[in-house]
């Protein structure tokens, strides 16, 4: 009796022991997890809380300077930016949106995804590319000059490109898919019979779109529309090159021109009430967004057109994908061809940029992805109530980075990646070995850390959303047959959520590689990627070299803009 009693407690205690140490498992990857999410938040607000420091620190003076010289003509140009090229994407979205959706027309089908390629040329591309075709000895005004029979610039010449109508046209022209593709999936997602029904009442096709259609499709346009002002906001290339002096490009020269580091985080903090009022907007927009119906019946059946109606319809849907994609993927593909052609070579300095483009990108899409999965798996998992909302209030915190400007973020991060520097030199030294310098200024460690900051929401979403579609059942049943959670993040959720990871690192290592106010502001000493050497040909007229670089990055940039218009082409069938 006592020998059984003795081996049942020998067994018994291997069982407890194991019990006691899944439970200290569980609760150290509990505690890790959340320590890192809140670090995580921390280091996206960190950018924020240095800028409003350093702009304190530069006195009255600089406040007054920059309110009599510069604020007034860059608050305005970037107002009235902002707002042309908000109505100009809206126009363009919303019109193309309803036409490939209401009405039927001859190469419909290849428009309704073709209207998405402008997202793979970034703006300062658009703005390169145009402004050699629009030059006044350039191919389109020499073509016109010969159809018209004049012979020099000074007979006939187009209105200068470099103006704040010709920032607008090309912004809007480029960033209008963003409206096109949240409205696009609205219109196609609205019942057939709601339409029907204004019809019945007697509302023509024209009154049933503005009463019944559009005000359903509001919140989808206002998703939108925010979105292409963040981008607006954040572009510094095409402003600089067309000559419209925005906060951006006077963040940008009052940094690296004037070394003036308090006036650019002074002028970073207006762009940040931009931003503030652009988020407040868009929620402002989406605050009814109960109009959108939830029971889908048959989708909107599209009017089949004929003759000169069709032809019309034909060339409006093509027309911003000419103007925003083809005419400038054209030009950078000749201008290459002929480069290549003319010197047989790219240049050395060419492909180191390409060989550090990939490289930085690699890495900042890792650290991104890894950071984006801790923190929605976190926040999925967190099981108290107060824990939960708290997890959940830090993944909406570290998915605000996307709203802050590229050279807003670079002002921000100065001051706490310096510190670090600084405070990682004394401690290298107090051990007796040489000063090691900038350790995270130098290695381009701060120029990933932007990346991540500015692109974790795109990963974040992303997983977030395929962790939805995984049944919270497997995982509890796997917690119930004695799996750690950290086992059920390796064996249940990673292999469930790679299609997500795949999206996610597809679109976060395209958008670093095109990212150019960030890599601009902090990049390492002789380290130059495509986008800043894109740049810097622009800045010294060569556009040879420079169509070379451009055209490497839209080509990068195509690759998820088709799987996205895949997407939607099976959504929309």
């Amino acid at each position: 009796m006592n020998t059984a009693s003795h081996a049942r407690g020998q067994i018994a205690a291997p069982s407890l022991a194991c019990r006691v140490a899944r439970v200290l498992s569980r609760t150290f990857a509990a505690r890790t997890g959340r320590a890192a999410t809140l670090f995580i938040a921390a280091s996206v607000l960190a950018p924020i809380a240095a800028l409003a420091w350093f702009a304190l620190q530069g006195g009255t003076d600089h406040w007054a300077h920059l309110f009599q010289f510069v604020l007034p003509t860059a608050f305005l140009n970037t107002v009235l930016l902002l707002t042309g090229t908000g109505v100009l994407v809206t126009c363009l979205g919303v019109g193309s949106a309803w036409l490939v959706t209401a009405f039927d027309f001859p190469s419909r089908q290849t428009a309704a995804w073709a209207l998405l390629l402008p997202l793979a040329v970034p703006t300062y591309i658009v703005a390169f590319a145009y402004l050699d075709i629009l030059h006044p000895i350039g191919p389109v005004q020499t073509l016109i000059r010969d159809v018209l029979g004049y012979t020099s610039p000074r007979q006939f010449r187009l209105p200068d490109l470099r103006s704040l109508p010709g920032a607008i046209f090309l912004l809007g022209f480029v960033l209008y898919p963003y409206v096109y593709l949240s409205t696009r999936v609205m219109f196609v997602t609205q019942s057939a019979s709601l339409l029907e029904a204004a019809r019945v009442l007697g509302e023509s096709s024209r009154s049933t779109f503005y009463r019944v259609a559009l005000p359903m499709a509001r919140p989808a346009i206002a998703v939108g529309v925010s979105l292409a002002l963040l981008e607006t906001l954040n572009d510094i290339g095409a402003s600089e090159f067309l000559g419209v002096q925005t906060l951006t490009v006077s963040v940008y020269t009052t940094w690296v021109t004037r070394s003036d580091l308090a006036g650019a985080a002074q002028i970073a903090l207006a762009m940040l009430a931009i931003v503030a009022v652009i988020i407040i907007a868009e929620r402002h927009g989406r605050r009814r967004q109960r109009f959108s119906g939830t029971q889908r019946s048959r989708v909107v059946r599209p009017t089949r057109l004929k003759g000169m109606h069709a032809l019309i319809a034909c060339a409006l849907a093509w027309f911003p994908v000419i103007i925003g994609f083809v005419a400038p993927a054209v030009y950078l593909l000749n201008a290459s061809i002929k480069h290549l052609r003319d010197t047989g070579s790219v240049s050395d300095q060419l492909v180191r940029s390409a060989w550090n483009t990939v490289t930085i990108a690699l890495i900042a899409t890792a650290v991104t992805l890894v950071c984006g999965l801790t923190v929605a798996w976190v926040a999925r998992t967190a099981r108290s109530g107060s824990t939960h909302n708290l997890m959940r209030a830090c993944a909406r915190v570290a998915s605000s980075g996307y709203a802050i400007p590229g050279t807003v973020l670079a002002i921000g991060l100065m001051t706490p990646i310096m510190l670090i520097d600084r405070l990682g030199s004394t401690v290298w030294q107090a051990f007796g070995y040489a000063d090691p310098g900038l350790i995270l200024m130098g290695t381009g460690t701060a120029l990933v850390c932007a990346y991540v900051i500015r692109f974790l929401a795109i990963s974040i979403g992303s997983i977030e959303a395929g962790l939805a579609r995984i049944p919270p059942s497997m995982e509890q049943a796997a917690r119930l047959l004695g799996e750690t959670p950290a086992g059920t993040l390796r064996r249940i959720h990673l292999p469930l959520l790679r299609p997500a990871l795949g999206a996610a690192a597809l679109l976060v290592f395209v958008d670093t590689m095109k990212e150019l106010p960030a890599t601009l502001m902090l990049r390492p000493v002789n380290f130059e990627t495509l986008a800043t050497w894109l740049y810097a040909e622009a800045a010294r007229g060569t556009y040879e070299e420079g169509a070379v670089a451009a055209l490497g990055i839209v080509l990068a940039g195509l690759l998820p803009v088709v799987l996205l218009a895949r997407t939607q082409f099976k959504l929309n069938h």
